[in-house]
């Protein structure tokens, strides 16, 4: 990182949230290949948007078309994959966006990586950490199996791709996340329930007049 740097600030956090009349946040998805994230996400967008509120999703395959197209599967590119992601999550939820996020994030301590950098806060500023909401679409590696929309995990048990999470390569499941869902027993309306529930008992979804 360069050293000939300065932070230059400007409205606060709370200033910039009592003009746009929301507070912003990240709502980080995590689980399986085909455990529903996506459509999960998509679904709370949806609702969301139409609730009058400020937000958008940062989907896992999207992002390799563009941003992080330079990156592979390799535990070294899933970490600066997900590294970059909370970054621009983070300035979402800076901006008073809700940013919602579904990506495997098969790792712990990137999962914890993205957290940090949303607790984190400039020296000399006023403003609070970003609420940073985890949750977890929990499905069993059969019934994922059995879902498998993409024909991923046959590829990966033919060996076709390597280092394919749940069969070759491990997921480290949350063990405190904000959310957890059961995905192979809840429908995707129940869990949208769940989480603007959530959301709404901390204050998350009130757009201020």
């Amino acid at each position: 990182m360069s050293t000939n740097i300065t932070w230059h600030s400007g409205l606060t956090r709370q200033e910039r949230s009592e003009l746009r009349k929301q507070r912003g946040c990240t709502v980080w998805f995590t689980g399986l290949s085909a455990s529903g994230k996506s459509t999960i996400a998509i679904a709370l967008e949806q609702h969301l948007l139409q609730k009058g509120l400020a937000c958008y999703r940062l989907d896992g395959d999207n992002v390799r078309f563009g941003l992080n197209k330079d990156l592979g599967f390799s535990p070294k590119d899933r970490e600066e994959n997900i590294r970059r992601i909370a970054e621009v999550a983070k300035l979402f939820a800076d901006s008073t966006t809700i940013a919602l996020t579904s990506f495997i994030s098969p790792y712990a301590a990137d999962r914890q990586l993205a957290r940090d950098l949303h607790s984190h806060v400039p020296k000399d500023s006023s403003d609070s950490p970003l609420p940073f909401i985890e949750v977890f679409v929990d499905i069993p590696v059969a019934e994922a199996e059995k879902r498998d929309p993409k024909g991923l995990y046959k590829k990966a048990r033919a060996g076709e791709i390597k280092e394919f999470t749940g069969i070759s390569a491990p997921y480290e499941a949350p063990e405190k996340a904000e959310v957890h869902i059961h995905s192979e027993r809840t429908s995707v309306e129940e869990a949208v329930v769940m989480i603007t529930t959530y959301l709404e008992e901390r204050g998350l979804l009130e757009v201020k007049s």
